[in-house]
């Protein structure tokens, strides 16, 4: 038997120089302690059990997590991780893992343009009291996006820093910007020093990325009037919340986020006193489990002290990949606007083919065409020229003329093929990618993309001509398109992988080809060319959107929990697009499900008010985690005092989401929730359900009637399945209606028997 220290840690010598050790996390809960310094002193007193030595101990250490929750990350070996595990003090080891960046007309479509025209405060300037914390690249101080003019004081409760750095000082932070920090202990451990990039970056919270300012802005950018990319989308830039303030936590560097670097960043945004949390990146599939993410640990804290947390659901294109699916995680997809950039190709005999290009080049005269397949260089095969790769494409056919080339995978960078198309000589790109053709890209030569109606005719053509020719044009922004919006073809979708009564992703917004603030050092996404402002797609970017709902609503309703909040998001999304129809998802716009958008589109005006919420708190967050098999040890650190699982777990998919999901239907069943009214004088809510095939659903009781704002009522939805659903999930939905607000909250079944 191993001996144990009085840290209740098994005592093993520290690691050898020939032990293989890796970065990980050890997880600790809540803490009592007084300060910093003897939250340090214990992390290494329990440290060195495993190390041998308290110096050994300070050795390995990286980060320590002090304020917010307890823990701390290290290079380890695995049994010093497995070791550490054990302690009745520890809730879970896991390795640091790398996160993956998901990377104005979007407020005029989503309804928001009123109260902010004409630079006018919003209906109420208590928003200017609500603080935004951004984990993130950092941001671009000079922007005009992060200008404070009209802003007043900071809030006293914030507590943050404007820490200095590589081209950065405290005077970079103002009335807009109120706090900045920089993390990168976890990435250099992971990746070695950042000089080894090779790229632009600074030591700072300065943006050299783009993202971290495109995010920030998106959520809380000042009012800018003229602004576009080379004419593209041109109109007045602004954030969803242009008089919130903003915190900045940078943890990410050249695309990639360390879990001990975000968590670090967490327990600072935690502390300093941020209202709400916006993350735009995580894990690649798959999921961790909740206490193996650093985003669902700090979110956990995050919502026991009142932090609404919205993360970006990702873009992995496929079921069961969503990301950040934690229940006290807001979780986004992306959808489109009613937009486009359309940049046409005009052939030869005057025909015209519709292409999509973020494209500010102009071709003065017509070219030849040429297939990437039929300029293969000696040695390369026909089909792998046609995808134009590097060093495929032979300069003596491709000078002087437009290449076609064709997407192989989902992943392809079209930015590449056209920088392999100008190394031979080529003067225009056209891309064929029938899958992701609305999506935006901006390249060094005149580029546009084709879907498979516009590939069969430009074939048919360059077959019928001995020499045809083409001429790209500029890029043409086209609005109010139809229909929108739609779910795009990259964002992630569910079902949960690891809670599935839990429906993921929870809401989408706009995510497809969206102007905001960019770091001018950043190139790469530009085609080379500096830019203040540029449009780029994602779950990245479909975030940030909902985040400045939530911190309107936390201005309106500044008592309400972050589950209530997530509820009045939820429960008024949209499932209808701009022609009368159900939301449709790309490429084909089969119609789409709640694993694809959640509840809905967002609509955040209708949120503002509800009428209902579907609340919870982090009493109800235990039971959760009791349903899924949290010990009481876990629990006990969670929290930070004894607690314990009730006798009769209640199944997870009565924990009162604002979504109902049953994932193991066997037979009929009852699903419980509560509702709290929010409204003036006495109302009645009548049920309404749109069934799911093959299933008969009954609501008890079938009508509400309230007397005053903030009563709860509790019904019973019965389920009695008529037929199994083969494996398979069908949805429906549960619509409360006073005749002037609507409730509603979707349905997903997985009927496995009768």
């Amino acid at each position: 038997m191993q001996k144990r220290n009085q840290a209740g840690v098994a005592q093993v010598h520290g690691a050898t120089a020939t032990e293989k050790t890796k970065h990980y996390i050890v997880y600790m809960g809540e803490h009592s302690h007084p300060n910093e310094e003897s939250v340090i002193n214990d992390n290494h007193e329990i440290l060195a059990s495993v190390t041998g030595s308290f110096d050994e101990a300070k050795e390995v250490a990286l980060h320590h997590y002090t304020k917010s929750f307890r823990g701390f990350s290290a290079i380890l070996t695995q049994e010093q991780a497995q070791q550490l595990a054990e302690s009745d003090s520890v809730v879970s080891v896991f390795e640091s893992r790398t996160n993956q960046l998901h990377t104005t007309h979007s407020w005029d479509f989503l309804g928001v343009n009123s109260p902010y025209a004409n630079n006018q405060r919003p209906v109420t300037s208590s928003v200017s009291d609500v603080i935004v914390g951004v984990i993130d690249t950092g941001f671009w101080p000079e922007s005009e996006s992060f200008s404070d003019t009209g802003l007043g004081t900071v809030p006293v409760k914030f507590k943050g820093e404007c820490v200095a750095g590589e081209n950065f000082t405290s005077a970079n932070c103002n009335r807009k910007v109120v706090g900045a920090r920089f993390y990168f202990k976890g990435f250099e451990a992971e990746n070695g020093p950042l000089e080894d990039f090779g790229g632009t970056f600074f030591r700072s919270a300065r943006d050299s990325d783009g993202h971290g300012s495109h995010t920030a802005s998106t959520i809380a950018g000042a009012v800018v009037s003229n602004v576009s990319l080379f004419g593209m989308a041109r109109g007045t830039a602004r954030g969803g919340a242009p008089y919130a303030r903003l915190a900045i936590y940078k943890a990410c560097w050249f695309n990639l986020c360390n879990d001990a670097d975000i968590l670090s960043a967490m327990d600072d945004a935690i502390n300093d006193g941020v209202d709400i949390l916006s993350l735009s990146f995580g894990a690649n599939p798959p999921e961790p489990i909740y206490f193996e993410s650093a985003t669902s640990v700090g979110a956990f804290h995050a919502f026991r002290k009142g932090i609404v947390v919205s993360s970006s659901a990702g873009n992995s294109f496929s079921p069961k990949t969503a990301a950040n699916v934690a229940p006290w995680i807001l979780t986004v997809a992306a959808s489109s606007l009613d937009r486009e950039f359309d940049s046409n190709i005009y052939l030869g005999n005057s025909q015209i083919l519709k292409g999509f290009s973020l494209n500010p080049l102009k071709m003065e005269t017509s070219y030849g065409l040429i297939a990437g397949s039929d300029a293969a260089v000696p040695g390369v095969t026909a089909k792998n020229a046609s995808f134009c790769k590097d060093n495929t494409l032979d300069p003596a056919k491709t000078k002087g003329k437009i290449v076609v080339c064709i997407t192989e995978v989902l992943i392809d960078d079209p930015r590449k093929k056209a920088v392999a198309v100008q190394l031979g000589g080529g003067v225009g790109i056209i891309l064929i990618d029938p899958i992701v053709k609305e999506i935006g890209f901006q390249s060094v030569i005149p580029s546009t993309l084709i879907g498979q109606e516009e590939a069969q005719q430009l074939q048919a053509y360059m077959q019928a001509q001995k020499n045809p020719t083409a001429r790209i044009a500029p890029t043409v922004t086209v609005l109010n398109t139809k229909p929108a919006p739609k779910v795009t073809v990259f964002s992630s979708q569910g079902p949960n992988i690891i809670t599935p009564d839990i429906i993921k992703p929870d809401i989408t917004a706009p995510g497809l080809n969206i102007l905001a603030a960019w770091s001018p050092v950043s190139t790469d996404d530009a085609a080379g060319r500096s830019v203040n402002y540029n449009i780029i797609s994602g779950t990245s970017m479909s975030c940030p959107h909902v985040s400045a709902v939530a911190a309107i609503l936390k201005s309106y309703r500044p008592s309400w929990s972050p589950a209530a909040i997530k509820s009045a998001i939820m429960t008024t999304a949209i499932v209808m697009d701009n022609t009368r129809k159900l939301i449709g998802r790309d490429p084909d716009d089969t119609q789409a499900t709640p694993f694809d958008y959640g509840s809905g589109h967002i609509n955040p005006l209708a949120a503002l008010n509800p009428g209902l919420v579907y609340d919870f708190d982090s009493n109800d967050v235990i039971n959760f985690l009791c349903s899924t098999g949290a010990r009481p040890a876990q629990l006990k650190n969670l929290t930070g005092q004894p607690t314990y699982c009730p006798k009769q777990t209640k199944p997870s998919y009565d924990f009162n989401y604002p979504s109902i999901g049953v994932s193991n239907m066997n037979g009929s069943i009852s699903v419980y929730r509560t509702v709290t009214y929010y409204g003036t004088g006495q109302t009645v809510y009548v049920a309404k359900v749109d069934y799911p095939p093959g299933v008969q659903v009954t609501v008890t009781p079938a009508t509400l009637k309230f007397t005053k704002t903030g009563e709860k009522l509790s019904f019973k939805i019965d389920f009695k399945p008529l037929k199994t659903s083969d494996g398979n999930f069908v949805f429906g939905a549960l619509t409360w209606s006073s005749g002037i607000h609507k409730v509603r909250s979707p349905i997903a079944l997985n009927v496995l028997s009768l």
